[in-house]
């Protein structure tokens, strides 16, 4: 394997994290003693995790950083939002580009609680209009489920739209889970203007936080059962779980290290700007695109425009297995890519690309134009290879 590490698969993990990130963690594992609420050497742990808390919640426009609740990832975050709404015989709209962190729970749901699915058809783009969303909901429809941008296509889903017209149907409306894993950070969320009820985020890809972290945002009128019970460091004599906020769903011991270095990461974030990270990325989009549409024999996947998508990038060459091209870029030229169906089956049933799945390239904040031309170079030499 080449000795030059070429990363380009940010949608999965960002990488490399900022140093100040990985400081602000090692800081927090040596010298923080003890848990919040359990003793007094945990007061200065909870004090980190309450600025870590603003931190987040000023970042997607929240007053109340109560509402923010940690987790050790997006999929957790889903699931509490999820299994924590819904109730049987609900009825949810979601989309065919859903990954299976919200996929496999609702279809537990289907199958166990009775609860109703409607997954209204992406295009071929991976795209849906706000009009085909809104005409699946029904009377009962407790929960609409939007995927920000996919995680095959980079797919940009009309966000706005849709939250506009919930909002108008009033006290009644279903509410809105939105998965942020591929567009927080790279785009701006504003959860009180857009509307949303629920947001689910992942710490360790476009907000360049570590693995094992992420959070999920609940409206200030909505109470759903917690998927977690135990010790929330306070309120012990009560038999059931407590009602107040974050501690509802936050119980057990949380990742002071990771948390700490998320926030830390939020403030990376803000300060580089997020028109900024977005305007990188799309210069590297334009490369890649632009690189790759005259190799021989390609299918690019979605809509190949950064204006209706993130910095990800689905391809296929004629004739060869995505995994064969994956092995091909990492052995020889050192390209870290991911290759296959990226934990969203439906999402390749939608585009066509259904078993194999694609080869995956997802550029980051820290990749040059240097790193995109070399994977072009990559691409072409496996074609040429092959029809040697």
């Amino acid at each position: 394997m080449s000795e030059q590490v070429i990363y380009l698969n940010n949608a999965a993990t960002s990488w490399p994290k900022p140093d100040r990130v990985i400081e602000k963690m090692v800081w927090a594992a040596t010298e923080l003693l003890a848990t919040p609420g359990r003793g007094s050497a945990g007061v200065r742990s909870e004090r980190v995790l309450f600025e870590a808390r603003e931190n987040v919640a000023e970042f997607i426009g929240v007053r109340d950083s109560s509402r923010i609740i940690f987790t050790c990832n997006a999929t957790a975050a889903l699931n509490i939002a999820i299994s924590g709404l819904l109730a049987p015989g609900d009825h949810v709209v979601t989309t065919s580009m859903d990954h299976n962190s919200v996929a496999r729970p609702l279809a537990r749901m289907e199958d166990n609680q009775g609860v109703a699915v409607t997954r209204v058809e992406a295009d071929r783009q991976g795209m849906v209009t706000a009009a085909s969303v809104l005409d699946a909901v029904r009377p009962d429809t407790a929960l609409v489920v939007l995927t920000h941008a996919s995680n095959v296509t980079g797919t940009v889903q009309p966000l706005e739209e849709v939250s506009s017209a919930l909002r108008s149907r009033g006290e009644r409306r279903p509410r809105l889970l939105v998965d942020a894993a591929q567009t927080a950070g790279v785009l701006p969320i504003d959860v009180i203007a857009s509307g949303i009820d629920m947001l689910a985020v992942p710490g360790h890809k476009s907000l360049y936080g570590p693995s094992g972290t992420g959070f999920l945002y609940i409206a200030p009128d909505l109470v759903l059962d917690p998927l977690f019970e135990g010790g929330t460091g306070g309120q012990s004599t009560l038999r059931r779980q407590p009602g107040l906020m974050p501690e509802r769903y936050e119980s057990g011991t949380p990742n002071i290290p990771g948390i700490a270095a998320l926030g830390e990461a939020v403030s990376f974030i803000r300060e580089k700007g997020l028109e900024n990270i977005r305007r990188h990325e799309a210069d590297l989009f334009h490369l890649l695109i632009g690189g790759l549409r005259d190799v021989p024999g390609i299918t690019l996947f979605g809509p190949c425009d950064p204006g209706l998508q993130v910095a990800v990038v689905s391809f296929r060459l004629e004739g060869l297995d995505p995994a064969e091209v994956g092995g091909f870029l990492e052995e020889a030229k050192g390209i870290q890519i991911r290759v296959g169906l990226h934990c969203s089956p439906l999402s390749h049933r939608t585009i066509g690309s259904m078993p194999e799945g694609t080869v995956r390239v997802s550029p980051g904040l820290f990749n040059t134009r240097e790193d995109i031309a070399a994977l072009i170079d990559g691409v072409r030499k496996v074609v040429e290879m092959r029809g040697a």
